[in-house]
């Protein structure tokens, strides 16, 4: 095979294939969302058992078989419909101009869109337009026919509803679904709705004057009840400040009375805390100097027990050396002792005259000299015939001889002395 007829085979395979994607591109229908297509020329049978010539295809794609079938589509966008209705007679029989708008489509739901297939198919925009116009007037009519002035004015979303209810079915056959509609305007050439309008009004006045008239007694009522609740609410405030006060002072007095007795009771307490800090002054004065005689005593005592201690000492002292002079005395000690005794036992004599007092003695002599025992001779002699018996009644008393020990010492000064003698044994 040579190069020429390659060529032919690749030149006739790309146009083949040229030629198939061309047929498949002029066959193979899309469908847009707001939009269906509608493949006539074959038959097809419903569940229901009737046969339609055409198929629906509603989003999506469809292949249209050469030949056999033809591609429609049928557009679902929003008509806008403005509807003028004049001279329509209301119930009552009072002409009215009605403005108003709707918004109309092709129904995309069964079996009204078959509706729209059939009578619909293939008609332009406007001509679609104009049936859905004349139909809504026609239903706008009949339903101002049903209707008073004064409800087609005073409530459009119940003449708007009933205008719904009464073209749903008109364009539900035809193949079509309204949307909305909306009321614009009423009028009337007569002057009827000004008529009612000012009737109206004067009536809405007159309510508004009557209410105001009721609101204004009402208030004046109000403002009646309203003085009543205040003076009787000053008065209230008068009688609770009275009273207020009435307690109030009585609280003063009571309290003045309490801050007395509560003086009066301080007073009385320090009174008695100053009568109770003296007593206690007092004890702890008569305590402290107690307290000080106590130890005075005591240091007294000690010193007098100190002084009787040394005195003790001092008269053992002087014991120790008397005997001690005694010993060395030998017989001579007695004749010391003696002497020394002699004022103490002359003071026991004395002792038991103490209680007599002799400021004085007075020996008066009579002048008879000493014969017969008078005079101040017989006085000394009487003494010294008394000393004997005195001598003997201490010696009796006392148990020392004193005229013994006299005797003896005479004797003894009276005799030489002998070698040896004087010196203690």
């Amino acid at each position: 095979m040579d190069i020429t007829t390659l060529v032919i085979w690749a030149g006739s395979l790309i146009a083949l294939g040229l030629v198939l994607i061309g047929f498949v591109r002029a066959n193979l229908k899309i469908c847009q969302p707001n939009e269906v297509l509608i493949f006539s020329g074959r038959k097809r049978v419903l569940p229901d058992g009737s046969i339609l010539g055409y198929r629906v295809i509603q989003g999506g794609r469809g292949f249209r078989i050469p030949i056999i079938e033809q591609v429609d589509r049928l557009d679902l966008t929003t008509i806008p419909i403005d509807l003028t209705v004049t001279n329509a007679y209301s119930k009552g029989g009072i002409p009215l101009t009605v403005r108003a708008i709707a918004n109309v489509k092709v129904a995309s739901n069964e079996p009204h869109l078959n509706n729209a297939v059939e009578r619909l198919l293939g008609k332009p925009r406007a001509e679609i337009q104009t049936i859905a116009k004349e139909t809504l007037e026609g239903n706008l009519r009949g339903v101002l026919a049903l209707l008073t002035p004064e409800e087609v004015n005073e409530d459009r979303l119940k003449f708007a509803k009933e205008l719904l209810e009464e073209a749903e079915g008109d364009l539900n056959a035809l193949g079509l679904q309204l949307d909305t509609l909306k009321i614009q305007s009423v009028e009337d050439d007569r002057g009827y709705l000004d008529a009612i309008g000012r009737q109206q009004t004067a009536h809405i006045i007159a309510a508004a004057e009557i209410a105001e008239a009721d609101k204004q007694e009402q208030a004046r009522l109000a403002q009646a009840r309203a003085d009543k609740s205040i003076a009787e609410a000053e008065n209230e405030v008068r009688l609770v400040r009275a009273r207020l006060a009435a307690q109030a002072e009585a609280e003063e007095a009571k309290v003045s009375v309490a801050a007395r007795v509560a003086e009066a009771t301080a007073e009385q307490e320090l009174a008695e805390q100053e009568i109770a800090l003296a007593e206690k002054r007092q004890r702890a004065a008569i305590v402290v100097r107690a307290e000080a005689e106590r130890r005075a005593k005591e240091e007294i005592a000690k010193g007098d027990a100190a002084r009787i201690i040394e005195d003790g000492q001092a008269e053992v002292e002087v014991l120790r050396q008397k005997l001690e002079l005694w010993k060395q005395a030998g017989p001579d000690a007695e004749r010391l002792f003696l002497i020394q005794m002699l004022p103490e036992i002359l003071k026991q004599v004395v002792s038991t005259v103490d209680n007599l007092k002799i400021d004085r003695i007075t020996v008066v002599d009579s002048g008879q000299g000493g014969a017969g025992g008078h005079g101040v001779p017989a006085v000394f002699s009487q003494i010294a015939g008394a000393t004997p018996a005195l001598l003997e009644s201490l010696k009796t008393s006392t148990g020392i001889d004193i005229a013994g020990m006299l005797s003896r010492a005479a004797s003894a000064r009276s005799e030489p002395p002998r070698p040896g003698d004087g010196q203690p044994g």
